[in-house]
């Protein structure tokens, strides 16, 4: 079996190694990547319970096992033959320290890493933060359909409202006239309520969202010397790290001379570092898009807040009243709930767009394998690229192909911050400012339409127009900075490069697709 580097070991512990396997009568090892076990037989032991008591099996063949151990053998032969289902152990002496880095190989971690920082668990924790994302998705889509919904309300209760003012401003007489308006005002006043109902009743499942929406916070990603694991999966995954593993920040800024597994293991737990990153921000998103479900919320409320007042001050008492009084009531139980559900989630555009400039300086997996962008001309020698001129097209085999998947998802969480800046800062300013200018002319129209009889109703005016311009502001703050900092995207103001890939080759090699804003 192979060697490991020579200045791993002096010559004199090799020297001890090897007398204690003349000893035994043994034959000795150093730790390599190509000391591996049978996986159909690893697949139900437990490496952390082999790595306590010392042994690890490399083959079990014709009720016979070949086993490396760091311990005298006679002390582990009645255990493993009990535990290999054997009558005959050959026993192959290794150091305590390279039987630990055997059995990590095999858990597929690197050195003094957790179990759960091998790429299969790593994979899973993708696999549970993919099936999170997907249910946000499945929450905005829910909640983009309950926005449409409260628009239609309010498109169906602007039909009621016309009807209506025909009808008291032009009481029924007996005529020619009256009947015609009539077919006009009763059609459309029974689609306004029909579209109200209706859409009302399709809105109401999206209010269900509010008491499920997971929280937005999220680990802080340490360049893969820490690991994101997953907890109660079976009935709703929570996801925490690991604490910093001692050396392994060292051991990753030694990138040159780590052997390509070790390295696939690093670029594995940034993926999943990136994919946490994506779910953090798809549930910002979604915060953000129940702020604007319950700004509309509002909207819909002052509509009816709004003709419920407008006819009371416009017409006289009578039996119209109960429903005049109705709306009011209506639309002050829509406002004040949907300002209730907006102030839990309204700081989450500030949130998400600090995350995003959080995010933005930080460095990338380009930073890190082309450290020569950052450096002044004279040292850009000193700084070793990750694919050397002129390599062959096997280096972007299974390594090399790890490392593009690590940089695509790189590109993927820098496209999702885009979309964030977008949900967080632009959508949702906008969403404030037209439901503040909603609220701002209704008071504004009752200030200047409606003459005054009390000191109430200037309260009522001054009240609406101080709060539609309160979240006018409020979305400006939101909307000018995001919109700075969405220019400085090259998505959004430049033509888009995209490679199309040929793993065959180096990716310095791919041809680009170039698609000019002009194109349809």
């Amino acid at each position: 079996m192979s060697v490991k580097e020579k200045d791993t070991l002096t010559g004199q512990e090799i020297n001890n190694l090897a007398s204690l396997a003349a000893e035994y009568n043994c034959p000795w090892v150093l730790f390599s990547e190509s000391v591996v076990g049978p996986p159909d037989l690893l697949r139900w032991m437990d490496l952390e319970d082999l790595k306590k008591h010392g042994w690890f099996p490399t083959a079990v063949t014709d009720r016979k096992a070949t086993v490396v151990t760091c311990r005298p053998p006679k002390e582990l032969s009645a255990k493993i033959k009990d535990s290999l289902q054997v009558d005959e152990i050959e026993f192959i002496i290794t150091t305590p320290a390279d039987l630990r880095r055997i059995i990590e190989h095999n858990q597929d971690i690197n050195p003094g890493f957790p179990p759960c920082a091998g790429r299969t668990p790593l994979a899973r924790v993708r696999t549970h933060l993919a099936g999170r994302r997907s249910l946000l998705s499945l929450y905005r889509t829910l909640m983009a359909k309950s926005r449409t919904n409260l628009a239609l309300v309010r498109t169906g209760f602007s039909f009621i409202a016309i009807a209506l003012l025909f009808i008291r401003t032009f009481p029924p007489i007996m005529g020619s006239k009256t009947f015609v308006a009539l077919l006009v005002e009763l059609p459309l006043l029974g689609l306004g309520i029909y579209m109200v109902v209706v859409n009302m009743l399709k809105y109401l499942p999206a209010r269900k969202i509010n008491i499920v929406l997971p929280p937005y916070t999220a680990t802080t990603p340490t360049g893969g010397t820490s690991v994101l694991k997953v907890e109660n999966e079976e009935e709703y995954p929570i996801f925490s790290r690991t604490p910093e593993v001692a050396g392994a920040a060292e051991l990753r800024a030694d990138w040159s001379k780590l052997s390509p597994v070790m390295r696939r293991r690093f670029l594995a737990s940034d993926r999943t570092d990136y994919a946490e990153e994506r779910t953090t921000l798809a549930c910002l998103r979604t915060w953000v898009a129940n702020v604007r479900t319950w700004l509309a919320f509002v909207r819909t409320g002052g509509a009816f807040l709004g003709l419920g007042l407008g006819l009371i001050r416009a017409y006289h008492y009578g039996l119209w009243r109960i429903f005049d009084f109705a709306l009011v009531g209506l639309g002050l139980i829509m406002i004040a709930e949907g300002l209730y559900w907006y102030s839990r989630g309204h700081q989450t555009a500030k949130v998400g767009f600090n995350s995003v400039k959080r995010m933005n300086a930080k460095e990338n997996i380009w930073d890190f394998f082309f450290p020569h962008r950052q450096l002044p001309k004279s040292l850009i020698k000193m700084a070793p690229l990750p694919v050397h001129k002129g390599a062959a097209a096997g280096i972007w085999a299974t390594t090399g192909l790890a490392l593009e998947r690590t940089v695509l998802a790189d590109r993927r969480n820098f496209m999702a911050r885009l979309r964030t800046v977008m949900a967080c800062g632009i959508r949702t300013g906008y969403s404030y400012i037209r439901t503040g200018l909603t609220l701002f002319f209704i008071g504004l129209v009752f200030a200047v339409y409606f003459h005054k009889t009390n000191i109430y109703w200037y309260v009522y005016e001054i009240s609406m127009m101080l709060g539609g311009l309160a979240l006018i502001t409020e979305g400006l703050l939101c909307a000018l900075p995001a919109e700075k900092l969405r220019q400085q995207f090259p998505y959004c103001n430049a033509d888009i490069e995209i490679s199309i890939p040929n793993y065959g080759v180096p990716c310095r090699t791919w041809k680009k697709a170039i698609f000019d804003r002009e194109t349809k």
